[in-house]
């Protein structure tokens, strides 16, 4: 299978068990580590705003619980016309695990949408490096 295709197949897989009552905007985002391995989010709401969790940290959180210490590619996937592209906190939360150049594929429900670098979503941005 395309690349691509396994972590949207992965991505839809966890929209599909999305948690989200009060929004009923369902994300699933799955992620590629540096071995290969698929690793799946879907966002959580709660009742107290602001404590759910989105979809791209349940991601890197299932990655960091398997093993996984880089993101290699991340897609994420929601509904509706506009992209749906990782929040500012998420960002931050990427560059954590990747490198400027890591692609970020933003879909919807037809498929792949549009594929971003890290870079291009959060530029000059502060990681890891900086505290080294």
């Amino acid at each position: 299978m395309d690349p691509i295709e396994t972590l949207f197949s992965a991505a839809r897989a966890a929209q599909g068990r999305a948690h989200a009552p009060y929004s009923r905007f369902r994300v699933g985002a799955a992620i590629r580590d540096e071995a290969g391995a698929v690793h799946a989010g879907c966002n959580v709401e709660n009742a107290a705003y602001p404590v759910g969790t989105c979809a791209e940290a349940g991601a890197i959180a299932a990655m960091i619980a398997q093993g996984g210490r880089r993101i290699a590619a991340i897609l994420v996937l929601g509904d509706g016309a506009a992209l749906v592209t990782p929040c500012g906190a998420c960002r931050q939360r990427i560059r954590e695990f990747a490198g400027p150049d890591t692609p970020i594929h933003v879909a919807g429900p037809e498929g792949l949408r549009r594929t971003f670098t890290l870079d291009e979503l959060l530029p000059a941005s502060f990681g890891p490096d900086n505290l080294a």
